[in-house]
């Protein structure tokens, strides 16, 4: 069983005392080192019964380990503890009776952040230096009410998903800045198909997840130019799409063709395209070019929800249809 003892107690001083629904709280930082003589973890076989964290990944520790090799900006949340009553707290004086020390007579249990001090640790080791560890503790909770926060954290709470991510990196990384830019702007013609957030509605089909995950397969072979000229070959290409196939573009029940399977594949077969259109200089994007390849196809494929294209699925199904449209767009390298 894991030792909650210390040899001597351990000062915490600029503690600011709270409560969180009736419960004391205590909210401050301590260094790394100290956190990792003051926390324990209750692994889920615990002799107790009353255990509840599963066993640590040592890919997330590393993960988070790199992450603060970031410098500055590596900034991350306080870690959740359990003091059990073995922390006491005094405050400075009585005009400031929330503000004081704590006197740690025994170590906490660590709720929520097992991870984080895993690469702290890890962290600290291979730089050998010393950072500040954030954290929110309670003076005491009892075990089961231990262990229904920690279920109610890792059960209720939901990330953020795939696409809002994308949109939050939009600033930083030129592939999610494409992606969102081709479904906010009204030249588009994803405009109002598509949903930032993640979340599908009628006529909200597309996710900016998927929109990266496709820009990413278009742009691949131009990646030296500007997002900007990036922007503007997707959004050619893309039109070019939706001014041959018009009836089809604005039915997604009915039609496949901006299924994202489908998209996928036009993605794939333009990747090829786009960087043929390439000006001499190889710095711009021949628009009237791209318009030419595009216009090759209309009228050679069936693109109703119950064709033969019904059962093309998943990546595989977009990069086998891909070799099929480029022979029709792009006959003179139909071998390659």
């Amino acid at each position: 069983m894991t030792s909650t003892t210390i040899l001597n107690p351990i000062v915490i001083e600029n503690v600011i005392q709270s409560k969180m629904r009736g419960k004391v709280t205590y909210q401050s930082y301590m260094s790394a080192s100290i956190a990792l003589n003051l926390t324990y973890v209750k692994p889920y076989d615990h002799p107790s019964g009353k255990g509840y964290q599963r066993p640590v990944d040592a890919s997330r520790c590393s993960d988070f380990a790199m992450y603060l090799s970031k410098g500055s900006d590596s900034l991350f949340t306080p870690i959740l503890i359990n003091a059990g009553g073995n922390w006491e707290f005094s405050s400075y004086d009585k005009q400031r009776p929330s503000l004081g020390r704590l006197v740690c007579k025994a170590k906490a249990s660590l709720m929520d952040g097992q991870h984080r001090i895993g690469g702290i640790q890890q962290y600290i080791q291979e730089t050998q230096s010393e950072i500040n560890i954030p954290f929110l503790s309670f003076h005491y909770l009892d075990e089961d009410e231990e262990i229904q926060l920690f279920d109610t954290i890792n059960t209720k709470a939901k990330g953020i998903g795939s696409s809002l991510s994308k949109y939050l990196r939009r600033d930083t990384d030129d592939v999610s800045w494409i992606a969102t830019e081709l479904l906010i702007r009204r030249e588009s013609p994803f405009y109002e198909k598509g949903s930032i957030i993640g979340k599908r509605s009628k006529g909200r089909h597309i996710t900016l997840q998927n929109l990266y995950r496709t820009v990413n397969l278009l742009t691949s072979r131009i990646s030296t130019l500007q997002k900007q000229e990036k922007l503007i070959a997707a959004i050619e290409y893309y039109s070019a799409l939706q001014a041959n196939f018009p009836n089809e573009w604005a039915d997604y029940k009915g039609s496949k063709l901006t299924h994202i399977v489908c998209i996928d594949a036009f993605s794939i077969a333009g990747s090829h395209l786009v960087a043929k259109s390439l000006t001499e200089n190889k710095r711009h994007i021949d628009i009237k070019v791209i318009k030419q390849y595009v216009s090759k196809i209309k009228n050679k494929i069936d693109w109703s929800a119950d064709g033969r294209l019904k059962y093309v699925k998943g990546m595989s199904g977009s990069k086998q249809l891909a070799v099929e449209l480029r022979e029709f767009m792009e006959p003179e390298n139909k071998d390659q």
